[in-house]
């Protein structure tokens, strides 16, 4: 493995590893969720909130974490920290004016959402968004700086405050409500239900502000440059428009589906079972947001080296190899994953495999996207993603009203494959990279055939089925170490294999 590519994995790991494990805390929430709220309409409601929070993010932060690498990395750039200034005074006006806005409007937007009996719910999911998006520059400094061990600590913090708070508020006060309720009764209602998961997380994003300041304070020392804001938004905007795009393709099926459904509470019910079972799919999503942490500010640091298109086709080839890993693993062991849910959602687990491979497909997408971003041709990412946009609506329009939420699972897979290969037939006409299609489809086939040989036949056991599953994983991951990941290769048991050499 070539050294690059080693430290790739290392700030991989690095800065993904309080998102992965954040992910996994936050889902392991999941179980206390469906089993605490009453009904799967709860949940559903969550579910469609956080929809429009992801959107809003992207929205809010309009590409400027790609634009600030992009330019705070350029040769000719002398004065890096008036990147960072000018990013960061940008997006704070444009979060506060926002949260002004969300304000003055807020009973219409309420209304329009079908929210108008809590419009609290929306008001902190402004302050969320709008401060979240601040952070993200902060966050992109660190990371510019190389400073993993910032980074993950900070948001290491957010994500077991976040947890601490969820269980304080829907385990351990119910329980002192019962007992003691004098203790609570100051600022606890029973009836809140929900809204205690939004408390949470406004509470744990005004914690990882303050704890952000003091990265903020160099962006104070530099002076605002608009002619570089400009150039940064020039390039930016279209990123915005891909990003819009990109991740309503995640989102549309939680945003759109309440408007499908003349019963509300039927389409409630329908989207918490679908959010719940998406959860297990998480996984996925964790390694492809870790490696997007550290491949950005990767690429655009080899650009410049020189020729650094080897580095981009290893790094293609390991997400390739681990995300079959990823996906077989999470595959074979349902069977033990369903426990997080229960049985009122059990008929949504049928979409995970199909979510997972969506989310694959994405990952291979960004993987692609770097043609576009080391040429300046960002329009050419807008252009995929609203591709992948439109499609993504018209299926959820078309056929979630008849075949509910698998119809969402298959918008996504759909949406994020049309992408995929958009950007790979275009990327290599504009920016050819050779990357490695015969060790691609290898793998392909050998994870397919282990899915099939792993699912297909009917054992009765679950403890056998489960122990098949395992010999058959532990075969593809032999197959791995064989042919491009030698044990001596791999970080920590490679120093193993050092010394008794």
């Amino acid at each position: 493995m070539a050294t690059g590519i080693k430290h790739l994995a290392k700030d991989t790991a690095i800065y993904g590893l309080p998102s992965i494990v954040g992910r996994f805390l936050n889902w392991t929430l999941v179980p206390m969720y469906v089993r605490v709220f009453e009904s799967t309409g709860e949940y559903g409601i969550v579910t469609n909130i956080y929809g429009w929070v992801a959107l809003l993010m992207v929205v809010l932060t309009y590409g400027m974490e790609t634009g600030f690498f992009r330019f705070i990395n350029k040769k000719e750039e002398q004065e890096p920290l008036r990147v960072y200034t000018s990013t960061l005074y940008s997006i704070a006006c444009t979060s506060a004016l926002f949260i002004v806005g969300v304000f003055v409007f807020l009973h219409p937007v309420n209304a329009l959402l079908g929210y108008s009996h809590h419009p609290e719910y929306i008001g902190m999911m402004a302050c969320i968004v709008a401060f979240d998006a601040i952070c993200c520059i902060p966050f992109a400094f660190l990371r510019f700086q190389n400073r993993p061990m910032r980074f993950a600590s900070i948001k290491s913090i957010n994500i077991f405050l976040n947890i601490f708070l969820n269980v304080f508020f829907l385990l351990l006060c119910p329980w002192l409500n019962n007992h003691y309720p004098a203790l609570i009764r100051w600022f606890y209602r029973p009836d809140y239900g929900i809204g205690y998961i939004f408390i949470s997380n406004l509470f744990t994003t005004a914690v990882t502000f303050v704890l952000l300041i003091p990265n903020m304070i160099p962006a104070f020392r530099a002076k605002f440059d608009f002619q570089r804001l400009k150039k940064i938004f020039r390039y930016s905007f279209p990123i915005l428009i891909l990003g819009v795009a990109g991740i309503f393709n995640q989102t549309a099926d939680k945003i759109l589906f309440p408007f499908l459904f003349e019963d509300r509470a039927y389409s409630d019910a329908q989207l918490g079972i679908y959010g719940a079972c998406f959860k297990i799919a998480v996984i996925m999503m964790m390694f492809v947001q870790a490696f997007r942490y550290a491949y950005e500010p990767f690429i655009f640091a080899k650009h410049k080296e020189g020729d650094p298109k080897k580095s981009y086709i290893e790094a293609m080839k390991y997400f390739i190899i681990f995300a079959f890993v990823i996906f077989l693993a999470v595959t074979f062991y349902l069977d033990l994953l369903k426990y997080f849910v229960t049985f009122d959602y059990y008929t949504g687990l049928r979409v995970v495999p199909i979510v997972m491979l969506g989310e694959f497909f994405f990952g291979i997408y960004f993987n692609l996207s770097i043609w576009y971003k080391l040429t300046d041709k960002t329009h050419w990412g807008a252009i995929f993603s609203l591709i992948g946009c439109a499609l993504t609506v018209a299926i959820n329009i078309v056929f979630v009203p008849h075949y509910g939420f698998i119809a969402c699972a298959w918008a996504s897979f759909a949406s994020n494959l049309v992408m995929m290969l958009l950007s790979f037939f275009v990327g290599q006409k504009k920016f050819p990279i050779t990357y490695n299609l015969r060790s691609a489809l290898f793998y392909t086939v050998v994870a397919a055939v282990c899915y099939s040989c792993a699912m297909l036949p009917p054992i009765g056991s679950v403890v056998v089925r489960l122990s098949y599953r395992t010999v058959v994983l532990l075969l593809f991951m032999a197959v791995i170490i064989k042919k491009d990941l030698p044990l001596s290769e791999i970080p920590l048991v490679g120093k193993y294999f050092k010394k008794k050499s």
